[in-house]
């Protein structure tokens, strides 16, 4: 008897009695660890999407974890037959936006003026001298999101980018939203999400082509509760009213001059120099964190009089509206849907997901896949379109309801099992579209502007880029504005944490403008939940505040 496990996509037959560790490196599938399955580290998670009763019961080194995650190292086949399902935190290289497009910032001329430079064989930070030798001199940018990691290393001496790196967020053990890992992180008090996160990093860390030790500085943007996290401050603060940083307290109380985060590599468990340094950018206000900062700078809205605006589409997103002369922003609790969080059949943008999705004359679903392979799961762009053509076709109403079809569609035949979407699907992606709309109405109607009168609309991050913008307009996420004030930009926030790290007058500049934004409460906004309640409803966003219904 021997039991059929999949990991990752890899297939085979095993007998009992190994655990899910040993059994996954058999297939190829490297696991992440730095405790030699010791139980230590907490770094080698699964998530068991089917035959969780085929494993072994938890044991304490597991204490941490809530189903349906288990510690591969612990895990052990108990049954003699079965099928397991699982996959690490760390599937593959995801297709997530590294690069930025079509950016102001980009016909500036580049500021190179590193807070790491060279005198001789000297190597200076800030002036102070933490080296000496004649090697590369590098730095990491790291945009920290809810559900994905992106690395560029950067040569600081001439501004080009070496590589990049990206990977899932391994956080999600602690749940799939910022509010979710606030409490978690506060009834664990052990720092367990930022370990494993470290340990993550590390392993991206050493496979650059580059010396990590030629590695002396780091600059960070995310949001409020990722950037905390990682930096070992409580994050409790974030998670109930005011919803605030516990750098803001400080700043009001005089305690420190600024929102930014100063820490060593070492300290915060990266294999960097020992004398380098991690910079976590400003955040703006609350949930506004350290990564609307860095579109603020990706987008130069320092320097910029057109009246412009940012959606970075996310867990958490980022809206910003303005110029140089008055800035608002707000964060949109939108949650994980539209990267593929509490969607049936949602994944991120790995190989195998569905990214493209179209309904032909004869009434089949037409998909494309990323990689070419066969089709494993859905991901944000593939969501959008297939409520696009759902709509369209007249197969869903405005309300989100399935018209004279079942309550479960099959979306393609999958590898190993039917891509499916569900009316529960669309109930999870209204309430994330609904959060986005009610901040966009909030933030425009704050700012005294309709749509029709903002000349740029830039759509940051991975999702944004690739999304189709007819799709969305057609099922109101984005504004119906003219197709060519719409940008789709790419990652600002890895962006903005480049600009940063190459440039510290950019960076003493970010600190002035982040005192001059607006900060949007939508929890406090009584216009708020009506607002939420309409922008769940299907239909193209006419002008702020004034959804049209299909």
């Amino acid at each position: 008897m021997s039991i059929e496990l999949h990991v990752n996509g890899h297939v085979s037959r095993v007998e009992p009695g190994g655990s899910l560790f040993d059994c996954a490196e058999s297939l190829g599938v490297a696991v992440p660890t730095s405790c030699r399955r010791q139980g230590k580290c907490k770094e080698c998670v699964v998530e068991v999407l089917e035959g969780a009763e085929c494993l072994s019961p938890p044991d304490p080194a597991e204490s941490h974890l809530r189903p349906p995650f288990r510690l591969s190292c612990r895990a052990r086949l108990a049954r003699a037959d079965g099928l397991v399902r699982c996959h690490t935190m760390r599937r593959g290289e995801m297709r997530i936006e590294r690069s930025a497009y079509a950016l102001p910032a980009r016909d500036r001329p580049r500021l190179l003026d590193p807070a790491v430079t060279r005198d001789g064989d000297r190597i200076l930070l800030d002036g102070e001298e933490i080296d000496r030798g004649r090697g590369p001199l590098h730095g990491l940018a790291l945009d920290l999101g809810t559900t994905t990691v992106v690395l560029r290393l950067l040569n600081l001496e001439t501004g080009e980018v070496v590589a990049d790196e990206s990977l899932e967020n391994p956080q999600r053990f602690g749940g799939s939203d910022v509010m979710a890992r606030i409490q978690y992180d506060t009834e664990d008090g052990t720092r367990t999400l930022q370990r494993t996160l470290a340990g993550y990093l590390s392993r991206a860390i050493r496979e650059l082509p580059a010396d990590p030790l030629s590695i002396y500085e780091v600059v960070l943007a995310g949001n409020s509760t990722m950037r905390d996290l990682f930096f070992r401050l409580p994050v409790d603060s974030i998670g109930q009213s005011p919803y605030r940083s516990i750098t803001e307290f400080d700043l009001e109380a005089g305690r420190r001059t600024t929102t930014s985060l100063v820490e060593s590599a070492r300290r915060l468990g990266l294999p960097l120099h020992p004398r380098a340094r991690v910079c976590g950018l400003p955040i703006i206000s609350g949930h506004v964190g350290a990564d609307a900062a860095a579109c603020l700078l990706a987008v130069d809205l320092a320097h910029e009089d057109r009246t412009v605006a940012v959606m970075d589409i996310g867990t958490n997103t980022e809206l910003i509206i303005g110029n140089r002369h008055r800035v608002l922003a707000a964060s949109c609790p939108a949650g994980p849907a539209f990267e593929g969080g509490q969607i049936a059949c949602g994944m991120p943008g790995l190989p195998g997901a569905i990214e493209r999705v179209a309904i032909d004359v004869a009434g089949g679903f037409q998909t494309t896949v990323i990689g070419g392979g066969a089709p494993e799961g859905i991901c944000g762009s593939g969501l959008v379109d297939i409520l696009s053509e759902l709509l369209r076709t007249g197969r869903m109403n405005s309300l989100g309801r399935f018209e004279d079809g079942p309550a479960s569609l099959v979306i393609a035949e999958g590898g190993d099992w039917p891509v499916t979407f569900s009316e529960a699907d669309v109930n999870a992606l209204a309430q994330a579209k609904g959060a986005n709309v009610a901040g966009l109405q909030v933030v425009f109607r704050e700012f005294g502007l309709r749509f029709a009168d903002l000349d740029v609309f830039y759509v940051a991050g991975g999702f944004g880029r690739h999304l189709s913008v007819a799709s969305a307009q057609r099922i109101g996420l984005l504004p119906s504005l003219d197709p060519t004030r719409i940008v789709q930009v790419g990652n600002a926030s890895l962006e903005g944490a480049c600009i940063a790290l190459l440039s510290r007058t950019r960076r003493a500049e970010l600190e002035q403008l982040v005192r001059r934004v607006t900060h949007c409460r939508l929890e406090t906004h009584p216009d708020f939940f009506d607002l939420f309640v309409e922008g769940c409803q299907f239909g193209p966003l006419a002008d702020a505040g004034h959804p049209t219904r299909s």
